[in-house]
């Protein structure tokens, strides 16, 4: 059988797509399949992430084509798939999910704690630009957009001193660059990074079936836990929250840490609980978000992100 497979154009996406190809062709040596690529709300506006008011502008109009019938199912970067998808779609397949912390990268391997005072940093979210300005605030953080390459390029031309990517994006795409890893301690990842999240027809169990065979199941549960958190407090690429779940001995302990526009007050929760119960999890650390306190600190954010669009 033939399938028809949907994905952005960017360099990494197809690189994505082409591994989960080359899995599922390894549980399914009889299938063929053909890759289509579609243009996104956020490949062609180039505003900072963070200022564009739309969930979902990396997969929608992708998942749109899975729904009519015009691929079979979409290959996508998980933390950019909202937690609520449409009735006709279901998150049919999350393989082994890549690492999941951020890292540093500029022309000589410099570690945060290191890197000049006053050098620029470059980021496409608002989340990372918090975290570095709570370690060094001494830092000049500016949005940067395109492609992992083009950002990094702009480090060698001298536009920015550093950027900060996730590590999973450098390793799949296996660029030879120099970087220093940033603690998850510090730097809690938005939920869901480091996955990927396979959509298909909710009705289609031939396909949901074919795509399980590579699907890993702790990954699938740490992400659920992280993408329940985001629907019950609305996280988002505007909003900094940082969360990361995680299974050790039959316990999944979710931490998220939410911040204040400025970066100067923060809420930390850290919750455990049984690993087959992730969305539980997920909303019992969001009801433990708002009981701290979380709605007073994302108040300004408003007002930051119209600051960094006038960049």
């Amino acid at each position: 059988m033939k399938y028809l497979v949907g994905t952005r154009g960017s360099h990494l996406s197809l690189v994505q797509t082409n591994w989960v190809i080359s899995e599922l062709q390894k549980k399914n040596p009889d299938a063929e399949f053909e890759i289509k690529t579609i243009k996104t709300k956020g490949d062609t506006d180039a505003r900072p992430l963070f200022t564009i008011n739309q969930k979902g502008i990396f997969e929608k109009e992708i998942d749109r084509a899975v729904a009519e019938h015009q691929i079979d199912f979409a290959v996508h970067s998980l933390k950019d798939v909202p937690s609520i998808l449409g009735e006709e779609l279901t998150l049919a397949c999350v393989p082994k999910r890549e690492n999941v912390n951020d890292i540093l990268v500029s022309v000589d391997g410099s570690s945060l704690e290191d890197i000049k005072s006053g050098a620029t940093i470059g980021t496409s979210s608002l989340r990372r630009a918090v975290q570095v300005t709570r370690k060094r605030a001494d830092l000049n953080v500016k949005p940067i957009r395109g492609n992992i390459e083009t950002r990094i390029k702009k480090i060698s031309e001298g536009t920015y001193d550093a950027v900060v990517l996730a590590q999973a994006g450098i390793a799949r795409l296996g660029l030879d660059v120099k970087f220093s890893k940033l603690s998850i301690d510090d730097f809690p990842p938005s939920p869901g990074q480091g996955a990927l999240a396979i959509v298909s027809r909710s009705n289609d169990d031939k396909t949901i079936s074919m795509l399980k065979k590579i699907e890993d199941p702790q990954s699938r549960l740490e992400v659920e836990a992280e993408r329940t958190l985001s629907e019950y407090v609305d996280s988002g690429c505007r909003f900094p929250v940082g969360a990361f779940a995680k299974i050790v001995d039959g316990t999944m302990s979710l931490t998220v840490m939410a911040y204040s526009i400025d970066g100067k007050q923060s809420i930390v929760v850290q919750k455990s609980g049984k690993k087959d119960e992730p969305a539980k999890l997920g909303k019992e650390a969001a009801e433990m978000l708002k009981s701290k306190g979380i709605s007073e600190l994302a108040k300004d954010w408003r007002k930051k992100v119209e600051e960094w669009n006038k960049q």
